[in-house]
């Protein structure tokens, strides 16, 4: 039936009520908790940045942050909101002081949207401001006012409090994981030395800058000494490793752009020349860049970012008047990396040999890299490989946050997720049998192996993580012996040749339900043996108990529920104690008779299985 469409059809709806709604738009995506980029935590770095905004203007060294029973509390030492715009800042849309660059000269927030979108989505939210002896507190559930208390005198030092818990009715079943906001933290201190930062009793602070967030997130020790660039408004830190690909963590104003932008570009741009330029040699772009590490931190009046979200700078300038990003960053580069390579020879001559090794190899899979890249566009293009989605990671959709790929291995299992996708920002990549081990073999397997050389390009991440497709790239394999030495290899080929693809949080295991159990009312799907005995407790006597043993077992109707809303992943994580290399190098490299011992002595049989 057509419907109608009229005056009547028109809707003007009020700022909470918009924001309430359409959520996305403001935040990103919702989640529950689970993962670092859900919506909760997007609510708590929204508070933060106000705060940091104050430490960055010079106003407050210390910030307090408190989590309990799901309620977050912020408390800095800034100036304290104006008084008579307590409930203005927190209740109007387009309302802020980050409006006139003489007060807040280089900030994250400019729209004036951030913390009312916090403000709507909460069930309970409370600001106090206090300001040379006075102090105005407001409360509010879901944008609403509850109490709008008078300004009293207080003790307390000037700054702002403010507190909210997240609204259940959004983010639903919702937990606060306290290793994602303490990375969020500590990126906060490395980009701000001199900040201390409390929370829940624990302290972060950083001495030495992005050479102490390099610190934290290399897994490879650097081939030099980092090499570490600054002013006060650009502060650059870089080595190299072993390791394949290009590993980078920008930041704008405080911010981290996960997407990188112009800022990034710049910078490799930058670094290529003045290294052609020292050298005299037109070394090829990839061989310099190469196993990099990098962190790069800019300030910038008036930041255009290409989302709320703020994950990619757009800004082509540093100021309305002022030089460009790509000038600015390239004369600091030119300059000082010119300068300290011709201080440091030591260095200057590793960087060099690192620089013939990475063209050697590239050179020795020239040939074979030409004619892998034309079989995956035939492939792509007859769509034999890849069921592809509209919406993807490196486009500015609204919904690109979600855009994944489920790797799937198998016709029955690929069948059966394409069937029940949503293909608007699911997509699925079938694999034909195991994966080779590519544990200590060079870059030159992925273009000889047509799998990976087509998940490569499925991906599309050959030339770096700025134009990768999909923000979830998703392992799904059955829930046997098989399908986890399948997970293992295809973990072990990122961790080989993509590493930056798992520190980003790119990669996740698909959790799929192990039983079903089930009367004639009520289905219940289980992912663990406590699960089981709960639902047959639960149903009565009797249930139908089925054992799921590999994804194509489970019909398309059932998928449909399981890579929904309700979906359950499990991020492969990798910090610098995780010690990859030795960890691939016992369950993946050449040392059988003593990996077996292991397995012998480790051994659990599963009864369910025999």
């Amino acid at each position: 039936m057509v419907q109608n469409y009229s005056e009547e059809t028109i809707q003007t709806l009020d700022w909470k009520e918009h924001i309430r709604r359409r959520p996305g738009m403001y935040i990103g995506k919702l989640g529950d908790g689970t993962y670092a980029d859900d919506g909760i935590y997007v609510l708590l770095k929204e508070v933060m940045d106000n705060s940091i905004d104050e430490y960055m203007m010079g106003f407050g060294k210390k910030i307090d942050i408190t989590l309990q029973d799901g309620v977050v509390t912020v408390r800095d030492y800034g100036r304290g909101i104006p008084l008579g715009k307590v409930i203005d800042v927190v209740s109007k849309m387009n309302t802020g002081a980050k409006y006139d660059s003489k007060v807040f000269k280089k900030s994250v927030g400019l729209n004036g949207v951030g913390v009312k979108a916090v403000n709507a989505l909460s069930i309970d939210f409370a600001v106090q401001a206090f300001r040379d002896g006075e102090t105005k507190k407001v409360t509010f559930s879901r944008g609403e006012i509850l109490e709008d208390t008078p300004v009293a005198s207080t003790k307390e030092p000037n700054g702002t409090r403010v507190e909210f818990r997240p609204d259940p009715a959004i983010f639903e079943e919702y937990r606060f994981k306290d290793e994602f906001i303490e990375d969020l933290l500590k990126n906060y201190t490395y980009l701000n030395a001199g900040l201390a930062i409390h929370f829940n009793g624990k302290v972060y602070q950083s001495k030495n800058g992005l050479l102490d967030l390099l610190d934290e997130k290399m897994t490879e020790t650097g081939l030099y000494p980092i090499i570490h660039l600054k002013d006060p408004d650009l502060e650059i830190a870089f080595t190299h490793t072993t390791q394949y690909g290009e590993e980078y963590y920008t930041f704008v104003n405080g911010q981290h752009t996960t997407q990188g932008g112009t800022h990034l570009i710049a910078f490799r741009e930058s670094l290529v020349k003045t290294i052609r330029d020292y050298y005299n040699k037109n070394f090829d772009v990839s061989d310099i860049r190469q196993g990099i590490v990098a962190a790069v931190s800019i300030k910038i009046e008036e930041p255009v970012f290409e989302s709320q979200t703020k994950t990619k700078l757009g800004s082509k300038d540093m100021s309305p008047n002022g030089a460009s990003v790509r000038n600015y960053i390239n004369d600091l580069i030119s300059q000082q990396l010119d300068n300290f390579l011709h201080k440091n020879s030591e260095v200057s001559e590793t960087l060099y040999k690192k620089i013939l090794e990475s063209e050697k190899e590239r050179k020795a899979i020239s040939g074979i890299q030409k004619l892998a890249k034309e079989r995956a566009k035939k492939v792509s293009l007859h769509n034999k490989k890849l069921r592809d989605c509209r919406i993807h990671y490196n486009t500015n959709d609204a919904r690109k946050l979600e855009s994944s790929l489920f790797i799937t291995e198998g016709d029955s299992a690929s069948g059966s997720i394409t069937k029940s996708r949503d293909v608007t920002c699911q997509a699925v990549f079938s694999l034909r049998g195991k994966p080779l081990n590519t544990y200590g073999l060079t870059r030159k397997v992925v273009y000889e192996n047509e799998e990976f050389n087509l998940l490569q390009a499925a991906l599309n991440i050959e030339e770096g993580m700025e134009t990768l497709r999909y923000n979830y790239v998703i392992i799904a394999t059955d829930a046997d012996v098989d399908g986890m030495h399948i997970r293992l290899l295809l973990i072990t080929f990122f961790l080989q040749f993509f590493p930056e693809l798992v520190k980003n949080g790119h990669l996740y295991i698909l959790q799929t339900p192990l039983f079903r159990v089930r009367n004639k009312k009520h289905t219940r799907y289980c992912y663990t043996e406590e699960e089981r005995v709960k639902a047959i407790k639960d149903l009565g006597p009797n249930p139908e108990i089925t054992r799921f043993k590999g994804l194509g077992e489970i019909s398309p109707d059932e998928f449909k529920y399981f890579i929904g809303k309700d979906i359950r992943l499990e991020q492969v994580r990798m910090k610098k104690e995780d010690a990859a290399k030795e960890l691939l190098d016992f369950y993946m490299g050449k040392n059988t008779p003593e990996r077996q011992g292991f397995i012998i002595d480790n051994l659990v049989v599963d009864e369910e299985m025999l």
